[in-house]
């Protein structure tokens, strides 16, 4: 992964477009995190119930679906099946004429809502308007639509929704801001980083108007490609706000705009993510829409990937959308609606370490992964330790009061013990006869708060503790001005450990062109500092205290922009390390 540190010159625009309002003041906002840019937004409490459903259902289906990633007898493999239109040696036309026979007969709103449910999932999202500009809703911007345009004549869209509202699920859409059927717009860019024109614009949020305003509470919109200008991309978040503020936007509306960071297909991060995110992943990653000839095999092998790809997002504070491609019929693909209800065998078990949980406070574990719920602490054992003992560094001050397998019908539980070193509990009497149960779950209730000690770095021999730039926790802008904009650095952390005292800190910098204004947070507590420009490495130094009382297990030391600092603004120069020695009484 790419980490730049230096800010953009057009975030400038991005500050124009902002408002002064915000759903969660200055105030209220730890110092060390991003505020939001400017305009309504969703509220703490709809976040909450956004990051607590943890698993969805994507689902593309379109015009695209009836070739099934054929054209005139090949395969077309140099892309989505669902981008059949860029890859293809097809015309325009040719491929809207199809929409006069798509006649998706076996579409049937009630039995995926019931498929999603067994799975576990608790919301779907469905694609209103894909790339290729074919709209499976009824809109009045033009006729090419599954209601004006086809003998089918039903609104996909609507059907979806009220199955949703029915079956008990969250409801969301998926919407394409570029469209090769609009004038103007038709015209394929590669990885789809298509400029939104002025009617194109328009366009989309009189769509937008329609889709919030016909279709009841829509959880989220998943605004995906194109490159908006960042007016264009604040355009399209208040339009979704200003008519459902707690409609929850995707990052890919771009330009730091969403209410939700989306990672790439099929992509997990590999740092801490601190705002609500979410994984996109397709059952077969080289496709999204209906493939007729994908090679479906190994169905289990199929099911435990899925589980394991949901266990990691969730360990790691994310949601896990996991899409299916219906056929041109309408109808699911069984392979697919087979891996779903593989994947429900093992949510029905497990699915109170999934739901409503929070991130693991671990930075790794040699058995697999955690999630931590109220009042219990979820381990996912992928692998079974030699000895049956499962080990969690740094756990300290915590009163356990046992632990048992999730699912297990004999009442056995285990004694969690603690040392210096951490807590362990012995699972090979929980987990005898389980051999075969994939990824079991062992839940270790506690009383009050769990207290997890960092893993921190010690002083050398001299008395200085050194902090290195590349051994700090990253923490990452996404979803700026395009798919392929990379990820920048907001903050840096480390974790020392100091006993309580006076420190002076030491920060190490490349020098920038022109002075930039940072702060370094200390167990809680910033301090601003104004480096002055220049060439070459230079230093700041600033006097810090360890405050036990915020810290008690290890100091905290981070640095971020001044705050107040928006997302998407990047720490402005580039740290190579911070050291910490004790001030001389």
């Amino acid at each position: 992964m790419t980490l730049r540190f230096l800010a953009k010159t057009c975030f400038a625009s991005l500050l124009a477009v902002a408002t002064c309002t915000a759903a969660v003041s200055a105030a209220e906002l730890p110092v060390d995190q991003p505020h939001a840019l400017g305009g309504p937004r969703p509220d703490a409490s709809t976040i909450e119930q956004w990051q607590a459903r943890k698993f969805g259902l994507f689902i593309h289906f379109g015009l695209y679906s009836m070739l099934g990633g054929e054209w005139q007898g090949k395969r077309i493999d140099n892309g989505y099946s669902e981008q059949i239109l860029a890859n293809a040696p097809l015309q325009g036309d040719r491929y809207a004429a199809m929409a006069a026979t798509f006649d998706p007969v076996r579409f049937d709103a009630d039995a995926i809502v019931a498929l999603a449910k067994a799975a576990g999932m608790k919301f779907i999202v469905v694609t209103a308007k894909h790339h290729d500009g074919f709209n499976m809703f009824h809109t009045a911007q033009t006729n090419y639509n599954i209601v004006d345009a086809t003998p089918f004549k039903r609104d996909v869209v609507k059907e979806l929704a009220d199955a949703c509202r029915r079956g008990g699920l969250a409801f969301g859409v998926y919407y394409s801001t570029i469209d090769w059927h609009h004038p103007g717009g038709n015209t394929y860019i590669e990885g789809n980083s298509n400029p939104i024109t002025a009617g194109q614009e328009a366009f989309n949020v009189a769509q937008l108007k329609e889709l919030l305003g016909h279709y009841g509470p829509i959880a989220e919109i998943w605004f995906d490609m194109g490159k908006p200008t960042p007016a264009q991309s604040a355009h399209f978040a208040r339009t979704v706000h200003e008519l459902q503020p707690q409609t929850m936007v995707s990052g890919r509306v771009w330009n730091y705009q969403g209410d939700f960071t989306v990672m790439g297909d099929n992509a997990e991060p590999d740092v801490a993510v601190e705002e609500p995110w979410q994984s996109p992943a397709s059952i077969f990653p080289q496709t999204w829409g209906y493939r007729a000839w994908q090679q479906r095999d190994d169905l289990p092998g199929k099911v435990r990937e899925n589980i394991a790809r949901l266990v990691r997002v969730v360990s790691a504070g994310g949601n896990y959308i996991l899409n299916i491609g219906p056929e041109g019929d309408g109808s699911v693909v069984p392979y697919e609606a087979d891996v779903l209800r593989g994947i429900g065998a093992w949510t029905k078990v497990n699915g109170e370490a999934i739901y409503g949980t929070k991130a693991q406070p671990f930075a790794a574990l040699p058995f697999g992964h955690a999630t931590v719920g109220e009042g219990k602490l979820y381990l996912f054992v992928e692998k079974v330790p030699g000895d049956g003992v499962l080990r969690l560094p740094g756990v300290v001050d915590t009163t356990f009061a046992g632990a048992s397998l999730l699912g297990a019908q004999d009442g056995r539980r285990a004694e969690v013990r603690q040392d210096n070193d951490g807590a362990s509990v012995d699972v090979n009497a929980l987990l005898s006869g389980q051999k075969d149960r994939f990824i079991p779950v062992i839940a270790l209730a506690f009383h009050g708060r769990l207290n997890v000690r960092p893993v921190a770095a010690t002083a050398d021999p001299d008395g200085t503790l050194r902090l290195q730039a590349d051994k700090a926790e990253h923490f990452l802008n996404y979803n700026g001005y395009g798919y392929e904009d990379p990820a920048t650095v907001y903050k840096l952390r480390w974790h020392a450990a100091l006993p309580a005292g006076r420190y002076i800190a030491r920060i190490r910098y490349q020098a920038p062109t022109k002075p930039v204004l940072i702060d370094l947070i200390v167990d809680g507590h910033s301090q601003s500092l104004t480096l002055p420009a220049g060439k070459g490495a230079a230093t700041a130094s600033v006097e810090v205290d360890r405050d036990k009382a915020n810290e008690p297990y290890a100091m905290r030391v981070e640095i971020t922009p001044r705050a107040p600092f928006l997302k998407g603004q990047a720490l402005p120069v580039k740290v190579e390390a911070v050291s910490l020695s004790t001030l001389a009484p």
